[in-house]
C-alpha cells in the first residue's frame, strides 16, 4: 500500500482562501493545514475550522503582511513601512540578508500566536515561500525550543518527518495544472515501505486580494474542487493508496 499525505497551506492569507480551505477540510480529504499566524485573517480561518478533524502547523511567513514582532526589532525582514519584504527580494538576493536573531524572534511570535488561537501546540513549524538558510535555521530553533516535530534529512534520500521519508509534490505553478492528474502522477512513482508522497496544496477561492498578491490564483479553486471530489478517495481506495496524516508519519 502506498501512502499519501496532503497538506493545505495558507490558512489566514485572506477570507476567500479561508473559505476554500474550510470546504476542503469539511467536505473533502484535507486533514492537515498550515496557518499564517501573522495575517489579519488567521483567527477567522482557525475559527472556521473549530471542531474539524484537522492538525495545524505554523506556516511561518516573513514575506506577506506585517510581522507580529515590533518592526523595529526585525529590520532585516521589513520595508520602510513596516511590512514584510516581498518574496521576490528574497528570491533575487545573491546572499541571505535575513538576520538569524531577528527571524527567530518573529517565528517564535508566530508560533505563540497560533498556540493562542488553537489552544494547544501545533504539530510543527514550516516555511512559506522564502529561500533563506537563516529562516530555515530559525524554524529548527523554535521547533526544538518547544518540542515540536522537525523535518530531518536523510542523505541520498531526502526530507524526513518521524520515521517517514517524503517525496514532495507541488505542481500548481505548471501550465495546464490539473490537481487530480498531479496526484495520480505522484502516486505512480515507486515508493519504499518507509516513504510517502507529501502533496502540498493551496486550496482557496479567488478574490481581488489573491489576484493582486499571489501567483497561485485559479489553481486554488481547482484544488478545492479536487479535494472535495468523491472520485479522489474512491481512486485512492481502488489503487491501494492510503491517505495519512501527521499522526501516521
Amino acid at each position: 500500500m502506498k501512502k499519501l499525505f496532503i497538506r493545505a497551506d495558507d490558512l489566514g492569507y485572506c477570507e476567500s482562501v479561508n473559505y476554500g480551505i474550510n470546504r476542503a477540510v469539511r467536505d473533502g480529504i484535507v486533514r492537515s493545514v498550515g496557518v499564517m499566524p501573522n495575517m489579519e485573517w488567521a483567527e477567522h480561518g482557525v475559527r472556521l475550522l473549530d471542531g474539524a478533524d484537522v492538525t495545524f502547523t505554523v506556516h511561518a511567513n516573513i514575506c506577506q503582511g506585517r510581522p507580529l514582532t515590533d518592526p523595529r526589532l526585525v529590520p532585516s525582514l521589513v520595508d520602510e513601512n513596516g511590512f514584510f519584504k516581498d518574496k521576490s527580494l528574497y528570491r533575487e538576493a545573491k546572499e541571505d540578508f535575513v538576520v538569524l536573531e531577528e527571524v527567530v524572534r518573529e517565528v517564535e511570535a508566530q508560533y505563540l500566536r497560533l498556540v493562542e488561537l488553537i489552544g494547544k501546540k501545533p504539530y510543527m513549524v514550516e516555511a512559506h515561500a522564502v529561500p533563506s538558510a537563516n529562516f530555515n535555521k530559525a524554524l529548527a530553533i523554535v521547533g526544538q525550543k518547544y518540542g515540536l516535530a522537525g523535518m530531518g534529512f536523510v542523505p541520498g534520500r531526502g526530507p524526513k518527518i518521524g520515521n517517514t521519508l517524503l517525496k514532495f509534490s507541488m505542481d500548481s505553478g505548471n501550465p495546464d495544472y490539473n490537481p487530480f492528474q498531479s496526484l495520480k502522477k505522484a502516486m505512480a512513482q515507486d515508493l519504499a515501505e518507509d516513504e510517502a508522497v507529501m502533496m502540498v496544496l493551496h486550496p482557496g477561492y479567488v478574490d481581488k486580494y489573491v489576484l493582486e498578491t499571489s501567483y497561485i490564483t485559479t489553481q486554488r479553486a481547482l484544488e478545492v474542487a479536487m479535494a472535495i471530489d468523491p472520485e479522489v478517495p474512491a481512486w485512492c481506495e481502488a489503487n491501494d493508496v492510503k491517505l495519512i496524516t501527521y499522526a501516521d508519519l
